[in-house]
């Protein structure tokens, strides 16, 4: 990934005007680390089918990048989960005002898809990773997710409501970047495959969020913890045990199928997934 976090270096968004801080405040999150679990999937999937195709697909990876932050931003503010922590940094609302992380998310956003309009690939393939990421990261997809999250805070939901909560609001995501990664290499039949590995993988992220909320503080996680208590987690529905049971089933379900991919896809994919697959463990 030193490739990805090179590209993002050279590519991150520029503001020159006289407000104070409106262009370090863009900066602060996406140079603050993270997982860059999403591009690493994309850049996956790249790399074993066309890794001549890399160097452009580093724009789509962006992209979602780009994406993922911004709702990272929205996310933590106050009038949603008012968390203080996020990659191990201040969020942006403590480090500055409400106003600026509200307008940085916003900001982001619309550059996620300024800078996938500019990826290096044809016109019909930009369109297809345009409505890939929209639809799963706009209203019938993450915010949607998000949208039910907050709504039904402090009224707990029965556990397959919970599923589609978490499926749009983390699976989604997740799941589309594998299939943007198909799509630029023009494999249409892997990428609807990957996609439904993609969203089994993201609810498994998200169960996994949960165990570690509760067993991690926040200087192990990087990030608010003992937070949702209020939420419709998995841990707060099925409790602790039950939750590492529902994560072990699905890591088995997910290894056995990453066990069906051809070799230069696991090959690819494998030393991400296996550590992602597991986390919960550790």
């Amino acid at each position: 990934m030193e490739q990805f976090e090179a590209y993002l270096t050279a590519h991150l968004p520029l503001s020159p005007s006289f407000h104070p801080h409106y262009e370090a405040a863009l900066h602060q999150m996406l140079k603050g680390g993270g997982k860059r679990f999403r591009p690493a999937l994309l850049l996956g999937v790249v790399r074993a089918c066309n890794p001549l195709l890399l160097s452009g697909a580093h724009a789509v990876a962006l992209a979602i990048e780009l994406l993922h932050t911004y709702s990272l931003i929205h996310d933590d503010l106050p009038a949603m989960d008012n968390a203080d922590l996020r990659r191990g940094i201040p969020t942006l609302h403590k480090t500055y005002d409400d106003v600026s992380a509200i307008l940085v998310g916003d900001a982001l956003n619309t550059y996620a898809f300024e800078v996938l309009s500019n990826a290096p690939f044809s016109d019909k393939v930009i369109v297809k990773l345009v409505r890939e990421l929209s639809s799963n990261g706009g209203l019938n997809g993450m915010v949607l997710g998000q949208a039910i999250d907050c709504h039904f805070e402090n009224t707990p939901l029965e556990i397959e409501q919970v599923k589609m909560l978490h499926i749009h609001k983390t699976g989604k995501l997740i799941a589309a970047s594998l299939k943007m990664g198909a799509i630029i290499v023009g494999r249409d039949e892997l990428a609807n495959q990957l996609y439904d590995f993609g969203i089994d993988l993201g609810l498994l992220f998200q169960i996994q969020d949960d165990i570690l909320d509760v067993t991690q503080d926040s200087n192990q996680a990087g990030k608010t913890t003992q937070n949702d208590q209020a939420k419709n987690s998995f841990v707060t529905l099925l409790g602790l045990e039950k939750s590492m049971e529902e994560a072990d089933s699905l890591a088995s379900k997910l290894t056995q199928q990453m066990e069906s991919f051809d070799e230069s896809l696991q090959r690819e994919l494998s030393p991400t997934l296996t550590h992602y697959i597991n986390r919960h463990k550790e």
